[in-house]
């Protein structure tokens, strides 16, 4: 059995990242889905490992020391991360297997998995004031809230040079989208 591949799918809030995922998901049935460990406090509409495990600070700092994880970053105060074991056990098992992860984490992982084990895609839908406007009209955002996230903004955008492939996913653009995220799919699909 040949061994399989992490699809890691990196982009700015309101890229659109979640939807495509979600298709995907849908599309793909077998594809592995890594749940992320996080210290945050689960909110009412995330059930227990299905793509969040939730655990304590302690527990979460324990993980690190040990160095059970793949990748781990902090955002807003909350420590969240990909546990090394449970990527394993799926790449052994030929599996193909989406992440959706920050600049930071994408970086880590880089530099541990062989090349030939991860496909990187950015998913580009505009500039930040465009992305600015999606997101406000998703979710409320104070000043501070949006500052940070457009300093996120910064600093992702300068991935898209260094992703192995880019989506464009404007609006009213998602079935184009959606069709380049499977056909990156199939290929990968098509190597394990």
């Amino acid at each position: 059995m040949a061994r399989g591949k992490l699809i890691i799918v990196i982009g700015p809030m309101g890229s659109g990242k979640g939807s495509l995922i979600r298709h995907a998901i849908e599309h793909f049935p077998d594809l592995g889905i890594l749940p992320s460990y996080t210290s945050r406090p689960k909110r009412p509409d995330h059930v227990e490992g299905s793509h969040y495990r939730f655990i304590s600070l302690d527990e979460f700092k324990g993980m690190i020391e040990r160095d059970e994880f793949l990748e781990w970053a902090m955002f807003s105060g909350n420590y969240y991360g990909t546990r090394k074991q449970d990527l394993e056990d799926c790449l052994a098992k030929g599996k193909v297997v989406i992440k959706e992860m920050e600049v930071q984490g994408v970086r880590q992982v880089l530099k541990i998995l062989p090349k030939e084990d991860v496909v990187t895609i950015f998913i580009h839908a505009g500039s930040w004031e465009e992305l600015r406007d999606r997101a406000i009209k998703r979710d409320h955002m104070s000043d501070e809230e949006l500052a940070r996230r457009k300093e996120r903004y910064d600093d992702e955008i300068t991935f898209m040079k260094e992703a192995d492939v880019v989506i464009e996913n404007p609006t009213g653009k998602r079935e184009e989208a959606d069709r380049a995220f499977e056909a990156v799919i199939e290929e990968a699909i098509s190597h394990t």
